[in-house]
């Protein structure tokens, strides 16, 4: 079937997608070939496609794709993590819209309602990942809270556990007094914001008017006060470490203990110690001994622990209060403006308190031992190398993980708290009681344990949980462990080091042996995409526009390691025009006849033209693997892109056009088929990234006889197809008509004038059967056509007049153009431009020169204005150029 003029994405995407699934293709276990496993990272069963994901999902897509066409097994395994605090809090917010709460409908209706959300909403992401082209194995399918992998998550908690690997105790933890549960790290958002420093005195004991002079951020947090450090080499308070002061409000004596926490640079250089309500406090209140008073309840508000009057005041009202009172006291010294970093709650929004309280940890740092050990032996690299000192710093400096979670839906822990209190850890609530009835002798009443495991417990199972554990299943065996995992850096100490850490305790063995970091996505400027920039890119929107293959092309080609993705919808639309320009280039060869011959031998080309691109075609594909096996995928991309689109669309068409129109019978059929030979070997290497478009054209340049491009196999080009003699020599001539189209755009040649093509070497009008003589009988046809000139002739003798010239490669080329153009208007116009450039190059010169500018204004900014100098530099070059060779032409100028 003719191919239709216009490339049109949204016609054939849902088609092929439906007809991959429906054939099977991303199953594993069609091939008896080695085992090659990815585990997807698991969006939240909430989420919904957005850049980062589109990023993610594409790498892993292209390496899944590649391995099935190489001849691997591959699983590809997908999936959604069930996201505790987002999904409470979506159908919370439902409920709200309904005038109800989930105590209203209780736990079990609660949880019920959480599972009915999920079988109909739950499934938008994989949806659209869908839309994105991943090719994972829909078959196998998992969610983390499964039966299966919940079964899992309770073995691996009770294993440690008795293991003494987790415990329960009182400790700090990152608590949100709006949705009143602790939540991770990850959870936590730093932002900037004004704020004040207080200077408070606290009288000395025993000493009137003696006091030391403490700062703080936080007077509310002060009343819970119960040491002021002080550096041990700072000697303005030497006589006074080991004596006591007294807490002003509730009037307790607090010891001044030496300690390094303190920095005798900063505020007074003594710190009140607040151990219950500050990380770093509360490790100084262990080093010493301290007390650890907590006078904030789960709302952030001041509980029995503090005077009366203060009692049921919001924190921020009783910081109020509290300064108010030192006022009164006559213990206030100064206030001042203070730039801080606050916590805030990703999903609450609220501002996040370290609060003491009694949680489940694990203990993480005998965990991250065989981690660490694991990366350092080389089980595990990861990709940039870079990230492996990331890796390092966070798990050499671990603490306990908080694991433990106050809210209704998630893994609830298997905990059974007998009536004193004594805790039983195990698999049922059955075994529970048998172990009761065997510790007290009777049957007691047992109350579970209503915290659920944080989110991360059950996703650090994922790369064998999917796969059957604890069972020893024959899926376990041939597919763990994994190959790849691709991740954003974000997660690597969340999720990476979690998995690594589970991974070798439950099976023994590292989880993957490469891990592959990518990098942001930001916006076309560098800046980071927010929803208050206004700058947030929907890929969904991105691929209805311009086809899923032009964003996944946009998003490889930039994917360089180590380097952030600038994205925007003209990269986009740019990619999308490749696309078209293959399509084009389709429908050229299938005009033409042009289609794969089967018994076709690439190395038995005669012709030239065919032998440069084949031996081209060899070494790009060579290329291709070895930047997919070093996961470069901008390299991968690039490298193909230009080949298709500059080598075999522009080059190798138009070079063919002479053969199939004047060429002998026998080198007509000769270029069908190496033009369609080729054209294939490109859909084949372009596969696992255009994945779409590279279907269709497989499917209509030739009878397939129901055979999916997905499932073939990968392009297997001999070395020795590779010509260094063809390549030498087509090569050349490319570089002659470069040079004579850059030579007319530069002086301005109009595109319809023709003129003589002069060449110019010593000697060669003497020898005819010469290098050049040669090749100019050869291509004289090819570079006419090419060049836009009338003729290729060998000069000698004296320049001609009114000629512009260049050097290639020891031959002097020579354009006569003063009967084409007014040389002297083209030169005014050119000094004009090249002043234009010299005046925006200063000004570029003078704003990067202020030491201000580049220190106050965003790097991206200061970016862009290097991008303009740079490209006004680049054009300055090229004008000057132009001006050169006019002045070789007659007269003068200045360039």
């Amino acid at each position: 079937m003719q191919l239709e003029k216009t490339y049109q994405p949204g016609r054939i995407e849902q088609t092929w997608y439906a007809a991959w699934e429906q054939a099977g293709a991303f199953r594993c276990g069609r091939v008896d070939g080695a085992p090659y496993t990815i585990v997807i990272p698991p969006p939240n069963v909430t989420g919904s496609l957005h850049v980062g994901h589109a990023l993610n999902n594409t790498l892993q897509d292209i390496l899944v794709r590649a391995a099935r066409m190489q001849g691997r097994d591959v699983l590809w395994q997908p999936g959604t993590d069930h996201a505790g605090i987002a999904t409470q809090m979506v159908v919370e917010r439902q409920l709200g819209a309904e005038g109800l709460s989930r105590h209203d409908l209780g736990r079990q209706g609660f949880v019920e309602r959480v599972w009915s959300w999920k079988a109909t909403s739950g499934g938008t992401i994989t949806g659209q990942l869908r839309r994105l082209g991943a090719s994972c194995d829909w078959s196998r399918e998992r969610f983390t809270m499964d039966e299966g992998l919940s079964l899992a998550v309770r073995k691996v908690f009770v294993d440690l556990y008795r293991r003494g690997l987790v415990y329960r105790d009182k400790r700090l933890v990152n608590w949100d007094p709006f949705l009143q549960t602790a939540i991770s790290d990850l959870e936590v958002e730093q932002r900037e914001q004004a704020g004040h420093l207080w200077t408070f005195r606290y009288p000395i004991e025993g000493e009137a008017g003696a006091y030391i002079a403490v700062a703080t951020t936080r007077p509310e947090t002060m009343l819970g006060d119960t040491a002021v450090a002080v550096h041990p080499e700072d000697e303005r308070y030497a006589g006074l470490i080991g004596r006591r002061c007294i807490l002003p409000i509730v009037d307790r004596p607090i010891p001044i203990v030496a300690d390094a926490h303190a920095d005798p640079a900063k505020g007074t250089g003594a710190v009140k110690i607040t151990p219950a309500h500050d990380f770093n406090d509360f490790e100084v209140g262990r080093r010493h001994g301290l007390a650890m008073i907590n006078v904030l309840d789960a709302r952030a508000c001041m509980n029995e622990e503090v005077p009366e009057r203060y009692q049921g005041l919001d924190r921020y009202e009783a910081r109020d209060a509290i300064v108010a009172e030192m006022r009164t006291l006559g213990l206030f010294e100064k206030v001042e403006d203070h730039v801080l970093m606050m916590p805030y709650g990703d999903r609450s929004g609220v501002v996040i308190e370290p609060w003491l309280i009694d949680q489940w940890f694990v203990d993480a740092k005998t965990l991250a031992e065989p981690a660490i050990r694991a990366v350092e032996e080389g089980r595990t690299r990861f990709l940039p190398e870079q990230w492996t000192k990331t890796y390092y710093d966070w798990m050499k400096d671990i603490q306990p993980w908080c694991v433990s979670r106050q809210i209704w839906w998630g893994h609830q822990i298997p905990a059974w708290y007998g009536p004193d209190g004594t805790i039983f850890v195990e698999m049922t609530e059955a075994d529970a009681l048998t172990a009761a009835k065997a510790h007290y002798g009777t049957l007691p009443a047992l109350r579970r344990d209503d915290d659920v495991l944080d989110t991360w417990f059950s996703s650090a199972l994922w790369p064998f949980s999917t796969l059957g554990w604890p069972e020893e299943t024959p899926d376990l065996k041939r597919y763990y462990p994994t190959d790849v995992l691709v991740t954003g850096f974000d997660i690597i100490f969340f999720w990476v080091a979690r998995m690594m850490m589970m991974g070798l305790h439950c099976m023994g063995e590292v989880p993957f042996s490469t891990v592959y970091i990518h990098a942001l996505v930001r916006d076309e400027k560098g800046q980071k995409m927010s929803k208050s920039k206004g700058n947030v890119m929907d890929p969904l929107k991105l691929i209805d526009a311009y086809g899923a293959d032009a964003l996944r092309l946009t998003l490889t080609a930039q994917a360089a390691q180590g380097r952030d993705v600038k994205l925007s919808e003209a990269r986009v639309e740019g990619y999308r025009n490749f696309c078209t320009k293959l399509w084009n280039a389709a429908r050229f060869c299938q005009m033409n006849g042009a289609t794969p011959v089967k018994g076709f031998h690439a190395a038995g080309c005669l012709e030239p033209v065919n032998r440069w691109l084949v031996s081209k075609l060899a070494a790009a594909a060579g290329r291709a693997e070895a930047s997919l096996a070093a996961y470069r995928f901008n390299d991968y991309a690039n490298g193909l892109y230009q080949f298709t689109w500059g080598t075999f669309c522009d080059w190798y068409v138009e070079f063919a056009k002479s053969l199939l129109l004047g060429g002998s019978p026998s080198a007509q059929a000769e270029t069908r088929a190496v033009a369609g030979w080729a054209l294939d070997q490109i859909l084949h290497l372009l596969h696992p990234v255009i994945p779409f478009v590279t279907e269709e054209l497989f499917q209509r340049l030739a009878e397939r006889r129901g055979a999916l491009l997905v499932t073939q196999p990968w392009p297997a080009l001999d070395p020795a197809l590779i010509d260094p003699a063809a390549e030498g020599e087509l090569d050349w001539v490319i570089r002659l008509v470069s040079l004579v189209r850059t030579i007319r755009a530069e002086v301005n040649v109009p595109p319809a004038a023709r003129m003589a093509l002069l060449l110019k070497a010593e000697g060669e009008r003497q020898q005819p059967d010469g290098t050049l003589a040669r090749r100019i009988d050869q291509y004289a046809e090819v570079i006419t056509q090419l060049a836009r000139v009338n003729r290729v002739e060998i000069a000698d003798g004296e320049t001609p007049a009114g000629c512009v010239q260049d050097d290639l490669e020891g031959l002097t080329v020579l354009l006569p153009i003063a009967d084409v153009i007014d040389v002297g208007a083209e030169r005014a116009r050119l000094a004009k431009e090249i002043a234009r450039l010299d005046g925006e190059i200063t000004r570029f010169d003078k704003r990067l020169a202020n030491a201000a500018f580049v220190a106050k204004a965003p790097p991206e900014v200061v970016e862009t204005e290097r991008e303009k100098r740079a490209d006004a530099h680049s054009a300055r070059v090229r004008l000057g150029e132009a001006a050169r060779r006019l002045a070789a032409v007659g007269g003068s100028t200045q360039a």
